[in-house]
């Protein structure tokens, strides 16, 4: 009598590894867009583009939050604006996405030491 028995194999990354990269990815595109907008406002981009008007519009939304924590929100020189305000929100996002990838890394331990 034979037995033929089959062993699955799951390929690819687990769930700990999954939430990491998805949150980098989600991060990551919110870094992008407040670095462009501290590019373009150095640049003296016209905001009457469409495509300058929209990311400017796009990143106010992650900026808005850190709003009024410097005095200064800005500085202008010749048309340039250095938004420090942006900067401050670069900063920001990037250490939440840290505190984040740390606490899925804790998580990620447990999980997989609890299926050892």
């Amino acid at each position: 009598m034979q037995t033929d028995s089959q062993r699955t194999t799951r390929s690819g990354p687990g769930g700990a590894e999954l939430a990491r990269r998805i949150v980098v990815l989600v991060f990551g595109l919110i870094q992008i867009v407040i670095g462009a907008r501290i590019v373009l406002l150095l640049l003296d981009a016209r905001e009457a583009n469409a495509l300058v008007s929209a990311i400017l519009d796009i990143s106010q939304v992650f900026v808005a939050p850190f709003e009024g924590i410097l005095r200064t929100d800005s500085l202008r020189a010749a048309g340039s604006v250095l938004d420090v305000t942006a900067i401050v929100a670069f900063v920001g996002w990037t250490i939440l996405e840290l505190i984040v990838l740390w606490v899925i890394g804790i998580f990620g331990r447990r999980s997989s030491a609890a299926t050892v």
